[in-house]
């Protein structure tokens, strides 16, 4: 189950998955330096409009694709706030593809395998959908925007 995980958030601390419990829960791999990177505002802005009603937005920079976040997780965030004026919860840079990976994703590619029943991330901002009972329910491809995702969002609150 999704709240069996956890993950160092930005700080250095570790986050039980388990303190979102209740939550409807947009995981996503994010990159500082992909031409998908302006998604941090659609992001943000279903953040802002669904938080009180129980959204939680997880971004998790990789650094896998490209190398396009090769920054520290400082410098990360920085960018985050400053370009995006991102709120929601960032959490430390994770591999998402291979024997690294951090065992979310390999749950979540598991739980939610893409095309043909792909269960690698093929991309930066690879989404997954989580409804406030733990269970994944959709993955949504990079060039889905979070625009795109907002019905399927509403749904589940």
């Amino acid at each position: 189950m999704i709240y069996d995980f956890e993950a160092m958030d930005m700080k250095g601390q570790v986050q039980p998955l388990s303190d979102y419990k209740g939550d409807v829960l947009l995981i996503v791999n994010t990159a500082s330096k992909c031409g998908f990177t302006p998604q941090f505002e659609g992001l943000e802005k279903l953040y802002h409009t669904y938080k009180d009603q129980g959204l939680q937005i997880l971004g998790f920079p990789c650094n896998q694709f490209g190398k396009q976040d090769p920054g520290s997780n400082e410098e990360i965030q920085e960018f985050c706030q400053l370009n995006y004026g991102v709120s929601f919860p960032m959490f430390a840079k994770v591999d998402v593809n291979g024997k690294e990976a951090h065992p979310l994703f390999q749950y979540l590619s598991k739980e939610a395998p893409g095309l043909l029943g792909s269960k690698t991330i093929k991309w930066n901002f690879t989404k997954f959908l989580v409804d406030r009972q733990g269970n994944v329910i959709e993955r949504f491809s990079p060039q889905t925007t979070p625009d795109e995702i907002e019905d399927a969002i509403r749904k589940l609150m």
